[in-house]
C-alpha cells in the first residue's frame, strides 16, 4: 500500500523541520534498525517526557509541535502534534486521530481526545496514544495490538473514523485562543457529527 505523502509533510503545526525537532528525532532514531523501534522511541519520549497540561496544571498552552517540545507540556492534542512531527522527521508516515469521550463520570458532556496513527509496513495504520500514563491510564506501543489511553465505554463515545494530516480546526481554535490550561479545560472541543 502506498501512503499519501501528506502524512510525511511538515506544516505550521506539525513543524518537523524545526532544528530542535530534527535533532531530537535523530537522537531517538540512533541505534534503531526498524521503523517500529524508532516509532516506539518517539512514542515513549512524548508519552513520558512531555507533561500533560491538565495532569500537571501547566502553562503555557501549546499547539505547534516545536512549542510542545520547547515548553515540555501540552494537552493530548498538542502532544499528538509533536509525536507526528518526530515520526515524520524520521520519514515515518504519521496521522492525527480522535476519539469522542465523556469528560467525567461516564456521561455527557463530551470532548475530543487527540492521538496518533503511525504507518508501519508490517501492520498498516496503527493507533498510538501518547497523552501520558497515570493511575487508570496505561497506553503502550505494542503493534499490532492497540493499547490506547481510553476505551470506548459510554453511550455517545466513539473512535472517530479517519486519519488526518493536520489538526481539526476546532482543536486549533481552542489551543490558539486559550491563555491558560484552565481555559482549555473549560472549553474542550467536541465533534458531534462525523
Amino acid at each position: 500500500m502506498t501512503v499519501d505523502k501528506k502524512f510525511l509533510q511538515p506544516s505550521h503545526y506539525i513543524d518537523w523541520q524545526h532544528p530542535d525537532i530534527m535533532n531530537l528525532a535523530a537522537e531517538l532514531a540512533s541505534g534503531c534498525d526498524t521503523p517500529e523501534e524508532i516509532g516506539k522511541n518517539c512514542f515513549t519520549f512524548v508519552r513520558d517526557k512531555i507533561k500533560h497540561s491538565w495532569d500537571y496544571q501547566m502553562n503555557p498552552v501549546t499547539c505547534r509541535a516545536s512549542d510542545v517540545l520547547k515548553y515540555g507540556t501540552g494537552f493530548c492534542y498538542a502532544k499528538s502534534h509533536l509525536l507526528a512531527a518526530l515520526l515524520r522527521a524520521n520519514n515515518i508516515p504519521a496521522a492525527l486521530c480522535y476519539q469522542r469521550l465523556t469528560i467525567a463520570n461516564d456521561k455527557p458532556p463530551f470532548c475530543l481526545h487527540g492521538l496518533n496513527a503511525i504507518y508501519l509496513e508490517n501492520h498498516g495504520w496503527y493507533r498510538i496514544d501518547a497523552r501520558g500514563n497515570k493511575p487508570g491510564v496505561s497506553a503502550e506501543f505494542c503493534p499490532p495490538q492497540e493499547q490506547l489511553a481510553f476505551a470506548i465505554i459510554s453511550e455517545g463515545e466513539a473512535d472517530i473514523p479517519g486519519y488526518w494530516p493536520e489538526p481539526l480546526p476546532q482543536v486549533v481554535e481552542i489551543l490558539e485562543n486559550s491563555k491558560t490550561y484552565l481555559d482549555v479545560a473549560n472549553h474542550l472541543p467536541d465533534l458531534e457529527n462525523w
